[in-house]
């Protein structure tokens, strides 16, 4: 009932023609082809772009970071005391 019959065709052909005109359908079909064409091409790009950052990010996986610094001669040690984080709700109930 939903499908498509040869007639429903012959029907949209003939409105296309009468719209467009027999001369700048084959124009647009060309210029339909072409945008569709750079869209393919745009859109295989970027999956290669998507496959060469995975890439990159696994290689980079493997590095292995710094190791910590020993203080030399000259610096000493940071002996200053760390105060633990403050929740901010339990501030605004203090005040």
């Amino acid at each position: 009932m939903h499908a498509l019959k040869p007639w429903h065709i012959a029907v949209l052909v003939v409105v296309l023609i009468l719209l467009f005109g027999a001369k700048r359908l084959p124009d647009a079909a060309r210029s339909l082809g072409r945008s569709l064409r750079i869209i393919k091409a745009e859109t295989k790009s970027l999956a290669d772009d998507d496959r060469d950052l995975a890439s990159k990010a696994d290689a980079q996986a493997g590095y292995q970071p710094y190791p910590p610094q020993q203080p030399g001669p000259q610096q000493q040690p940071y002996q200053g005391t760390v105060q633990p984080p403050v929740d901010p709700v339990q501030r605004v109930r203090e005040n």
